[in-house]
């Protein structure tokens, strides 16, 4: 059976999740990028085989020509934020397994997911859209708000304003740096960030769990801290699952970020019709202790799910990112990878930035510099095995 895996950049989730999965799997898989060499070099000494072609992804009527030309699909996938309506209209083009593409929009389109939701009677953001370049005076959003890209992603030029000139100064700043971007002004929504990981096949849903998460101060918002919970209270999942079902969402699997306030509401930020990513998904494998990442391609080969995945309850985990407090040149970091088992707990550690490479302070997730996960017993526990692999190592940042 032949898989065509669409991508852009080599990420976790693909070089160490998806493809070893294929392979577990006995599919063939033909990977269509537009960043051609990197993926060469990221499956260069991998133990799974993978077919790695050019193709300009992001069009979809370049895929379905390049398939065409190719070998006979059974499936296509993706696990790209930014090529979910593509590959959900390949495979709808040669009769696939696939998403509803109406809904991978939604997902991706902060104004159409919040037009959606509104239309749907589920729940009202107050929110307005900027065309690029246009000046946000007339405005009148309920400050403090939200200024990000509507199809941005990573956290990336999403910040907290307080009033009518921080608003037209920080639309100004992100307008340079972003000058085809259209702009989402939002109410910000207050409360605890948390996270929903689902997975289905489009008739069957298992709700995995999900991640509460500690954020940097405002006005930035770095995902700094995830810790996970194997259920949220069970009104504030029903709510989740039917603002999921207003936009389509059901195939494959679906990380939802949402705010849960005090009064027990839950208000959805994003809608990330795709796997987690930053090795969350690995590390939610570990969790769970299932074939993660088999059963979403399953799902994506048209199989059905079974009624119990059989996921464990009983584990707890801690996600940490470290990040970059300062511009420069990362000249001092620990070993490329750790993972380690001890006492109960499972720990690793993966670099997100490689050494020598300098960067600007981008006050975004861009600011990694590594991740560091543990998973096991009790969260105590958990919490104190990443705390001393922080502490037991350095980054370090020369100017």
């Amino acid at each position: 059976m032949r898989l065509y895996l669409l991508a852009l950049n080599p990420t976790d989730s693909v070089t160490r999740g998806f493809l070893p999965a294929a392979a577990r799997l006995g599919l063939d898989v033909t990977v269509f990028t537009d960043h051609f060499e990197d993926h060469r070099r990221a499956y260069a000494d991998a133990e799974f085989e993978v077919e790695v072609m050019d193709c300009e992804v992001q069009d979809f009527r370049e895929v379905i020509g390049a398939i065409s030309q190719h070998h006979v699909p059974d499936a296509v996938f993706s696990n790209s934020d930014h090529l979910q309506t593509q590959t959900a209209l390949v495979a709808e083009y040669f009769g696939l397994t696939g998403k509803d593409w109406k809904a991978t929009l939604r997902a991706k389109n902060k104004g159409e997911l919040r037009r959606h939701l509104a239309e749907s009677g589920l729940d009202r953001v107050r929110s307005a859209e900027l065309a690029p370049g246009q000046d946000p005076a007339g405005l009148a959003p309920p400050f403090p708000c939200i200024v990000k890209p509507r199809e941005g992603v990573a956290s990336e030029d999403v910040t907290l304003v307080a009033d009518t000139a921080e608003l037209a100064q920080r639309v100004k700043e992100i307008q340079q740096r972003r000058p085809g971007a259209t702009l989402v002004v939002e109410e910000f929504l207050a409360g605890e960030l948390c996270t929903l990981e689902t997975l289905g096949d489009g008739l069957t849903r298992h709700v995995l769990g999900g991640f509460r998460t500690r954020l940097s101060p405002p006005p930035d918002f770095i995902e700094e801290v995830l810790t996970f919970t194997p259920a949220h209270p069970q009104p504030v999942v029903e709510q989740l699952l039917a603002q999921l079902d207003a936009l389509g969402v059901g195939l494959g699997a679906c990380h939802t970020e949402f705010v849960l306030q005090a009064d027990g509401r839950a208000r959805i930020i994003e809608v990330n019709y795709r796997a987690i990513g930053d090795q969350c998904d690995l590390m939610l494998a570990e969790i769970l202790d299932i074939p993660y990442f088999e059963l979403v391609l399953r799902a994506h080969l048209g199989e059905a799910l079974p009624a119990d995945l059989g996921a464990r309850t009983d584990r707890r985990a801690r996600h940490e990112r470290v990040c970059a407090d300062r511009a420069g040149t990362l000249t001092a970091a620990p070993e490329p990878l750790f993972e380690g088992r001890a006492d109960g707990i499972v720990l690793s550690y993966r670099p997100v930035r490689e050494l020598g490479a300098r960067h600007e302070l981008y006050r975004t997730n861009r600011d990694y510099l590594g991740i560091v996960w543990a998973v096991g017993p009790d969260q105590d526990a958990v919490d104190a095995a990443v705390a001393d692999f922080i502490a037991a190592n350095r980054w370090e940042i020369t100017p």
